[in-house]
């Protein structure tokens, strides 16, 4: 039994010291640089990807040692730069805009990694003599895990050295603290910052070649282990070095464990057994959540909100610009009958899968503009938004199963479920702010996703099927696949149907909500997001106004969750469709591309990203790749969305007419600055 445990304890502290060198790097970055990297998995992927390339013409023996030096330069390189071209334009902005340039920065690393590497799932060799296994005081186990924790403790003691022994890491320690005094004595923090950048994608890079070796490679490594590098460094304390340490162990000797003993009874007593519960995939979320409600700097941190550039200024826009509101509105009716009369028009043309995605398109624009009211709003940047999206698929779907096949009644519980979850999920988020209200939010999404794999009324992996939506009420209706009727010789069926019931919603949604932000409300919420702490000193309840909005924007998110388990295209329910990580990644996308802040910005962002999806992926299977380009200039050079692009463009003209050239006349206080 001892025995067992031993030997458990060293395979935790074997994946542990993985996750050290990959939290060491992103607390490195985040500690100098205030950059929240969620493309340090893919750059974790690409090291592996890398020492792969080099190992196969020089065999497992002094290849993989090659590997393990050139692989990670490579990936240092990479990392500097990406610092360069794409991180450098963001400095002296909210940090949170580095955390949505990065989720493009995960597109664009990933799908090139497919293009050259391939999809499939691939070994990394080691040495001969690192696989044998070794007896230690009666343990059993592999070289391999042995040099796995000698090796990353080296480079863990040398990473402190360097940060605290040296004077490169005084001058970062220094920048880190005040650049412009750093800046003020003559030395160029920029380039520190380029090498902190390439050192931290290097250290991730070993972390992806030691773990490749101990496990396998494959295209999605890096989205498996960044969220539990995020919990390690948010449990340790963003950007502190000691914090990445312990948090690593203590993940990864926790994720072990649960993983081997869960179920276990530890002992008995009379009737009374002390069982540990099944909470695999549970555990860390928890510990992360109760560590931030706790210490919201995490265990080892001092740092409170580090958003340097101020609350508001994250990637907000205005409803107003060139036109008035009276022409807008006029706008706003023609686009939603051109919306009207375009299935008709597709119907006419044969062009019936077109249904289709304008279907998955009103879904999506609806739970954008979900995101957008406590984002582009309130200000809060919720990476977990998902969350509220599945739930209310998966709410949908349980009561069109187990009581009423209703749309309106599954609909309804939808919004009310993931209100209430909202109203209990934002209680507790909103007690940290910045940065660390983003990484609870994603916390409770991954407990979520994980809970639903392991309840068995959610259906668990395989997920629900076998629902069907009825148009009516309290029994009385029909199902949705049995309505058809004729039109012009043409047949309206149930795609078409299920098109204008969800045009429908989304006008009302958007109407919904842009009452609601136009009443004194929204006005408390745009104060709050600019100054939170002038807000509370005029006599505003910062908290229950956040709260609020929290719950509007999940019962929203429940209703295009709700659409979705009732679309016609839909036949399961499952965690990965609903309640993956990434899609709160995908809709942060999709709401900047239209311009956050505007309510109809992020519904027309759906409209261009599923568009751009569209007709890209007829012509490469690296649409997301293309995708992820976009959505990277777009946060450097057009932070405030498609909304924007006109006022932008008039700017540029004015400045040409400026210079002696002819301009359009507009006048500037009709314009929008982005500046």
């Amino acid at each position: 039994m001892v025995a067992q445990f031993v030997e458990q304890l060293i395979n935790g502290l074997t994946l542990g010291m993985v996750y050290v060198l990959l939290a060491a790097g992103l607390s490195v970055i985040f500690g100098v640089m205030d950059v929240i990297n969620f493309s340090h998995g893919e750059l974790f992927a690409l090291g592996a990807y890398f020492a792969l390339s080099i190992i196969a013409p020089l065999g497992s023996g002094i290849g993989f040692w090659v590997a393990l030096l050139a692989a990670p330069l490579i990936v240092g390189v990479i990392g500097a730069g990406i610092e360069r071209v794409t991180i450098r334009p963001l400095y002296g902005r909210n940090p949170l805009y580095h955390i949505l340039l990065t989720f493009g920065l995960v597109l664009i690393i990933n799908d090139l990694i497919k293009l050259v590497w391939g999809t499939e799932q691939q070994q990394l060799v080691v040495p001969d003599y690192l696989t044998q296994s070794i007896s230690v005081f009666s343990i059993q186990l592999s070289l391999y895990n042995y040099f796995i924790i000698g090796f990353a403790g080296v480079l863990a003691v040398g990473t402190w050295l360097l940060l605290n022994r040296t004077k490169y890491g005084m001058i970062i320690r220094a920048g880190s603290q005040d650049r412009q005094m750093v800046r003020n004595v003559g030395i160029d923090i920029d380039r520190y910052y380029t090498l902190v950048f390439g050192f931290g994608a290097a250290l991730a890079a070993v972390a992806g070649i030691v773990l490749g070796g101990y496990q396998s490679v494959s295209t999605g490594m890096g989205n498996s282990v960044i969220i539990p590098a995020f919990v390690v460094v948010v449990l340790g304390g963003l950007g502190s070095f000691r914090g990445a340490v312990f948090g690593g162990l203590l993940v990864g000797v926790v994720q072990t464990m649960m993983r081997v003993y869960n179920g276990t009874t530890l002992f008995e007593l009379g009737g009374f057994a002390l069982t540990i519960p099944n909470l695999q995939g549970l555990t860390v979320f928890l510990l992360m959540i109760g560590v931030l409600l706790v210490k919201p700097q995490g265990l080892f941190g001092t740092r409170g909100d580090e958003s340097e550039g101020g609350e508001g200024e994250i990637l907000v826009g205005s409803s107003g610009g060139l036109l008035t509101d009276s022409t807008r509105t006029k706008l706003g009716i023609l686009f939603i009958a051109a919306m009207i009369v375009l299935p008709i028009l597709l119907l006419f043309t044969g062009s019936r899968y077109y249904v289709l995605v304008m279907n998955n398109i009103l879904i999506w624009a609806i739970f954008a503009l979900s995101l957008d009211v406590v984002m582009g709003y309130a200000g809060l940047v919720p990476l977990g938004h998902t969350m509220f999206y599945g739930v209310g698929a998966y709410t949908s779907a349980l009561v069109m199963l187990h009581f009423t096949s209703s749309f309106v009644v599954a609909i309804a519980a939808a919004i009310l479920i993931c209100a209430v979850i909202a109203w209990i999920v934002g209680s507790l988020s909103i007690r940290v702010s910045g940065v660390y209200f983003a990484m609870i939010t994603l916390a409770f999404a991954e407990l979520f996703y994980n809970a639903v794999f392991r309840l068995g009324f959610t259906g668990g992996s395989d997920g629900l099927l076998g629902f069907e939506p009825t148009m009516g009420i309290a029994g009385l209706g029909v199902p949705l696949s049995e309505i058809s009727f004729a039109f012009m010789g043409y047949e309206i069926e149930q795609q078409i149907i299920f098109y204008y019931i969800g045009l429908l919603l989304a006008v009302l949604a958007f109407l919904f909500a842009r009452r609601v932000m136009n009443a004194p409300f929204g006005s408390v919420i745009q104060s709050i997001r600019e100054s939170e702490e002038r807000a509370e000193f005029i006599g505003y309840n910062t908290v229950k106004y956040k709260r609020r909005a929290f719950v509007i924007s999940g019962g929203i998110a429940g209703l295009a969750g709700g659409l979705l388990a009732a679309s016609p295209t839909t036949f399961v329910i499952s965690p990965d469709q609903t309640l993956a990580w990434i899609h709160s990644g995908e809709v942060i996308v999709i709401a900047l591309l239209g311009g956050m802040g505007t309510l109809f910005g992020p519904m027309l962002g759906a409209g261009a990203f599923f568009g751009a999806e569209e007709i890209l992926s007829q012509y490469t299977e690296q649409w997301r790749m293309i995708i992820g380009i976009i959505f990277v200039l777009f946060v450097i050079y057009v932070p405030r969305g498609l909304v924007s692009v006109p006022s932008l463009v008039v700017q540029r003209f004015d400045r040409f007419g400026e210079g002696g050239k002819p301009g359009i006349g507009i006048d500037e206080s009709e314009v929008q600055s982005d500046d």
